[in-house]
């Protein structure tokens, strides 16, 4: 029997990340002429823009792609995109809800560093909770920040649209975006944030989507021309974005492949294996012994990534096999001996299973 069930998202199909490719390449059609998308765009701080043209024209498409006002290119990832959303909803003392569970590491620096106070509650169990009045904003990972989460975010912020309607709403959608039907503010959400290296785009690039008055309110802010994202790289979060779906889509196969075989007793040491958004969408792989430790001596020479370049990048292709993600580890350390986490990538289930089987037998013998 499985040690604990896990609640991974639902991944779109092939067909519905097609349509998503499709409707991206239509919206850059309608902002940019042939000839634009076949050069590498302008730079510096363009007089009344403060920004490239281009720039500021993959945020318009980003904005129109996920339906909102505005939509903003920042340095620093992920984290970047987070902190500064924060930022323009909170000052120092002010209190943030959050789920109750571990804090996403580089979300957790940002809070602290900030001056940001924190309260839980549990998201699994929204409608049971006790609420609280003196918060200035809200916090909600799209991912699983824990293997027993199975809140889904729809509802999530459906419920705090209406208990708090005039509390910002913010999504963390880093692991989810193109890969979901719809992120936080397509559902209600305020602001949407999440890395663009995560979906095949450039080094360092993160993206907020949502208010126009909070992001114009960055922008005024973020008016340094070292800080501006340049128009090449602005472009390659396009066409990172082009690609992304039908890529993730197939990982996602892949992973769902994987389960039944194994959990048809294809790796007589493999105990059980889950799907899990931990963060990405992924394979746990817990054995029937504690030989996790040991297993992934081997796998780097057997061809798989021994580690996370920016988990899902451009570089990322052949498989990775690694340790539980971090808020994994801090919800059980034990998992650490006992279950590996493995992303696909770009190769099939039959490559997983070989190494799998390889590196068991180097072990075990």
């Amino acid at each position: 029997m499985p040690k604990f069930k896990t609640y991974p998202l639902e991944s779109i199909s092939i067909e519905e990340a097609l349509k998503k490719q499709f409707k991206l390449v239509d919206i850059m059609t309608r902002y940019f002429m042939g000839n634009e998308m076949l050069s590498r765009g302008d730079l510096g701080v363009v007089p009344g823009l403060n920004q490239p043209r281009y720039t500021k024209k993959v945020e318009e498409i980003l904005a129109s792609f996920f339906g909102t006002d505005a939509a903003m290119l920042v340095r620093g990832s992920g984290t970047a995109a987070i902190r500064l959303a924060l930022h323009s909803v909170l000052h120092p003392g002010d209190t943030v809800l959050v789920h109750r569970a571990p804090v996403y590491p580089t979300t957790k620096v940002s809070i602290e560093s900030m001056g940001i106070k924190t309260i839980e509650i549990d998201y699994n169990d929204i409608e049971n909770q006790i609420l609280p009045n003196n918060i200035s904003a809200i916090l909600i990972q799209y991912t699983r920040q824990q293997p027993e989460d199975s809140y889904s975010i729809e509802k999530v912020i459906s419920f705090f649209k209406n208990k708090y309607p005039n509390i910002p709403i913010i999504t963390d959608d880093n692991y989810a975006v193109m890969k979901v039907k719809k992120i936080g503010v397509e559902l209600g959400a305020n602001l949407s944030c999440f890395s663009t290296f995560k979906l095949l785009g450039p080094e360092g690039i993160g993206c907020i989507v949502g208010d126009k008055e909070k992001i114009e309110l960055l922008k005024k802010e973020n008016y340094s021309g070292g800080s501006q994202v340049q128009g090449h790289e602005a472009l390659d979060v396009l066409r990172g974005l082009t690609y992304a779906p039908v890529a993730l889509a197939n990982q996602a196969n892949v992973v769902n492949e994987l389960v039944q075989r194994l959990n048809n007793k294809e790796i007589s040491e493999i105990s059980y294996a889950y799907i899990a958004n931990a963060q990405s969408k992924v394979l746990l792989v817990e054995f029937k012994k504690p030989i996790a430790e040991e297993v992934l001596k081997y796998t780097s020479s057997l061809g798989a990534a021994p580690n996370p370049v920016g988990a899902e990048s451009k570089y990322e292709i052949v498989p990775m096999f690694y340790r539980v993600s971090g808020t994994f580890k801090e919800y059980d350390p034990n998992l650490l001996k006992t279950t590996i986490r493995i992303n696909p990538y770009r190769c099939g289930a039959d490559t997983i299973i070989r190494i799998l089987k390889s590196s068991i037998n180097e072990v075990v013998g």
